[in-house]
């Protein structure tokens, strides 16, 4: 080798070493931040002297504001937590930054001292940043409005909001307890990603929750007693999802849910709003409203209401906008799958409330199909008990398919129509009679939807959540017999002896869902959010196996019913083919190891993919207990699907098999995938569910 090749050589290895070596720093550069790095903490305010910092019950909001400043300037304090039982006494306004947390013990309550002769718009708590902080979680404790000691304002004018953010993102409120306020339970002006979920609230001075010019907001599984205005409310705002929520009044109160546009500043084109339930309003159960200065057609359409059920909306007879529905000023409403049961004045109604809310141009139109619309009553002042009310029929107009109408007191239509609404009526139950069958009703599209079951597991602060007994127990034995009363009818089967009040229900959980995969067939899968079956277009099957602890059931009287109801969510797209989803008697199984191969630890399958028995006893076979269709062209609409199980329920409980749960499969496997939610998935109210209705012996 020459001499400039030797030097070359030397001059490479120094520089590999160089790199080594840098390399070396730079690692252990980042091994030290790491092992260095502080644990999120957690720092605490008591009332009993052993926290962190430590209240008296007067003037307490010093303290926490202390303890949230702490943790503003140090970020590894994430989390500033109220402990209880324990009440703070605020007479200022508590201040929190980015990034943190306020939780508390369901004992420890916030509440606004007697007479606190506070300025409009001044919350209880708000934002520390006055030009906006983000990450603000809010959880877990009870926020009391002292609205009687403080009865020198009056509610609805801006005074003692519990919690109000400007210029905020990313903001979740929930599992708390919200009572007796003068004004807004959450009030977010010009934010956006909120969520508003799990809470209690009771007779608030304005609305439990108030959307200003804020986009991404949903808002689920709330238990809402409105006192002053609505329940649900959003002005000028977009892209909202209210879901799973029960709202209700007390013979005060507007509307259950409110929809506001005013004028041309923004665009309300994404809205969505379902499996609520709705009962005894005291206005509407939702008022959908665009007014104000001339907008075009794109920036106020599109709201879509489904699967909502509306039970007595409208109670105040003096209120001119009672009813299930009242709207006006939107293009191409879509109004599907509803349940309206007697409601008052109207169930779905357009008008202006008053000239305020005039709409400024015409051609709006609302599309209502396969709803079932029953028992509509008369109000003095909102109508004489019609289906279907268009008191705008010069510039708004129905699209009627489908419904199914019954025992309506007014009469079907006010100055609209439909050529294919379906009445209950002798002519039709002849008719089905004769052999007729449902599917070629034209009302039968609505009688397969039905109503979505409701989350009925709220049950704090005395407040009826459900408990048997309770109206919204009432309410939900009231709803089921509408469907059962009204499938008799479509059916003709009108037997005055049959009384489906007599049976009790019970609804399960899941004890364990497990995934077979098949491209991992050596992976259990039980703890994911979600269970999926069919094959993905990148190929690859999917299968479930799913149980139910049944044990509980050995005591009641004949299963006459069991439905499995999964919660429908991905993809959200059409499919090559349709999903045919089937459920079958698997062998016996072990959630900790279950896989595509084996049932257990050593046990493998004799057939990949799982064991099963049908409805004939047949291994392998293709007779399965329940099927279900899902259209390739069907995206999700995020509610449960329903199967009937209630054969191989019986058998279980008949002791003829070992109970060893369900096995869930596509029947194709061919371009079929489809995903619900698992026992695994953070909404309680959207997971696998077995309901049971039975006899006593």
């Amino acid at each position: 080798m020459d001499k400039n090749g030797r030097i070359r050589n030397q001059g490479e290895k120094k520089e590999k070493k160089t790199l080594i070596l840098i390399l070396i720093i730079l690692v252990t550069g980042v091994s030290i931040a790491l092992s260095s790095a502080a644990p999120e903490k957690t720092i605490y305010v008591t009332g009993d002297g052993s926290g962190d910092f430590n209240c008296d019950g007067t003037d307490d909001q010093a303290e926490i504001n202390k303890a949230l400043s702490y943790a503003a300037e140090n970020p590894e304090v994430t989390t500033v937590h109220l402990k209880g039982p324990f009440t703070y006494v605020v007479s200022d306004t508590i201040f929190i930054g980015s990034d943190t947390i306020l939780e508390g013990d369901s004992s420890a309550v916030i509440k606004l001292k007697n007479n606190a002769g506070w300025p409009e718009e001044k919350p209880l708590i708000t934002q520390m940043n006055s030009a906006g902080n983000h990450n603000i979680t809010i959880k877990g404790f009870e926020i009391d409005g002292n609205h009687d000691g403080n009865r020198e304002k009056g509610r609805g004018k801006g005074y003692y909001n519990l919690i109000h953010f400007l210029n905020c993102k990313n903001i979740q409120v929930h599992d708390m307890y919200m009572h007796d306020s003068h004004g807004d339970g959450l009030k977010v002006v010009k934010g956006s990603d909120i969520q508003f979920y799990n809470n209690t609230v009771y007779k608030l001075g304005h609305d439990a929750l108030y959307i200003i010019y804020s986009s991404n907001v949903e808002a689920w599984n709330n238990k809402i007693t409105c006192r002053t205005n609505s329940g649900l409310r959003v002005y000028n705002g977009n892209h909202v999802r209210f879901y799973n929520n029960i709202i209700n009044s007390e013979g005060e109160g507007g509307a259950g849910i409110e929809i506001q546009k005013a004028g041309s500043s923004t665009i309300m084109d994404d809205i969505e709003i379902f499996n609520n339930l709705l009962y005894e309003t005291n206005a509407a159960g939702i008022w959908i409203t665009g007014y104000g200065s001339s907008y075009s057609e794109a920036s106020a359409k599109n709201v879509y209401i489904h699967n909502n059920k509306f039970y007595k909306t409208g109670v105040n007879p003096g209120a001119d906008w009672s009813g299930g529905i009242v709207l006006n000023g939107f293009y191409d409403t879509l109004i599907e799958n509803n349940i309206f049961d007697g409601c008052y004045g109207a169930a779905i109604a357009h008008k202006e409330v008053d000239d305020e809310f005039s709409s400024p141009g015409s051609g709006y139109t609302t599309i209502v199909r396969s709803n079932i619309v029953i028992n509509t009553q008369s109000s003095s002042l909102a109508g004489n008990g019609y289906a279907f009310y268009n008191k705008l029929d010069k510039t708004h107009s129905f699209i009627l398919q489908n419904n199914c109408l019954l025992n309506n007191a007014g009469g079907d239509y006010m100055y609209t129509s439909s050529s294919s609404d379906i009445h209950a009526d002798p002519a039709l139950i002849e008719q089905l009679k004769e052999g007729s069958s449902v599917q070629d009703l034209p009302c039968a599209e609505a009688i397969k939807a039905g109503p979505q079951e409701l989350p009925y597991e709220i049950d704090e602060h005395d407040i009826d959540m459900g408990q048997e007994g309770g109206p919204v127990s009432k309410i939900k034995k009231t709803i089921s017999g509408i469907i059962d009363f009204i499938k008799r009818i479509f059916l003709g089967l009108t037997s005055a002896e049959e009384d489906r009040e007599s049976l009790n229900t019970v609804s399960l959980s899941a004890v364990s869902d497990n995934r077979l995969k098949e491209k991992s067939s050596n992976t259990t899968y039980r703890e994911t959010e979600y269970i999926d079956v069919g094959e993905r277009s990148d190929g690859g099957k999917y299968r479930n196996v799913i149980l139910f602890d049944l044990d509980q059931l050995n005591e009641t009287g004949n299963i006459e019913r069991a439905t499995l109801s999964l919660f429908w969510y991905y993809p959200d797209e059409m499919r090559p083919e349709d999903t045919v989803l089937e459920v079958y008697r698997p062998e016996k199984w072990c959630e900790e190891h279950v896989t595509w191969q084996v049932s257990e630890t050593g046990s493998p399958w004799k057939n990949p993919g799982g064991d099963w028995y049908d409805k004939n006893g047949v291994q392998q076979g293709n007779t399965p207990y329940a099927t279900m269709v899902i259209k390739a062209d069907n995206l999700p609409d995020y509610r449960y699907y329903e199967l009937d199980v209630t054969g191989l329920v019986q058998e279980y409980i008949g002791e003829e098999y070992e109970n060893t749960g369900f096995f869930i499969k596509a029947r194709s496997e061919e371009n079929d995938y489809i995903a619900f939610y698992s026992s695994e998935w953070q909404n309680k109210n959207q997971r696998p569910e077995l309901t049971i209705e039975y006899a006593d012996n």
